[in-house]
């Protein structure tokens, strides 16, 4: 039983319940490919997205607009020889200020969900886990 037995295998969620290191080694015992993105030094959309571009190593002809971000995801494949094919996605400092509304973070994650259900039609694991800080507050 692993840590990521109580968790859906299509999910996303708040990262404040969970140690990002402990998420980590579970998702390497499980054979599931880890993705992380550190936003804390955006303040806007453009700054969040190219954050996930760079954290995820997402392709040239990524256009870090939403709908090139959903079809960036989708492209995705977890470990080729992989017993619980899956993914675990971290998103770290969303930032909540003007410049990244809380509307915005909501369409943001729900590229994620939408992802999640593409996923859960190809029976792979997609969980994602996000933290979000006060813009000006520093990260961490």
């Amino acid at each position: 039983m692993t840590a990521f037995s109580n968790i859906p295998a299509q999910a996303v969620l708040p990262l404040d319940a969970y140690q990002l290191d402990h998420l980590e080694r579970e998702a390497r015992r499980a054979d599931q490919r880890w993705l992380y993105a550190d936003c804390g030094g955006a303040q806007d959309k453009a700054a969040v997205l190219a954050a996930i571009g760079r954290g995820f190593g997402l392709p040239p002809h990524y256009g870090a607009n939403l709908d090139a971000l959903y079809d960036c995801l989708t492209d995705l494949e977890p470990a080729p020889d992989a017993a619980h094919p899956g993914l675990v996605v971290v998103l770290e400092h969303l930032p909540d200020g003007q410049q990244f509304s809380a509307q915005q973070r909501d369409a943001l994650l729900d590229v994620f969900r939408e992802a999640a259900d593409y996923f859960y039609d190809r029976d792979t694991a997609f969980r994602v886990f996000y933290s979000v800080r006060r813009t000006g507050a520093p990260p961490g």
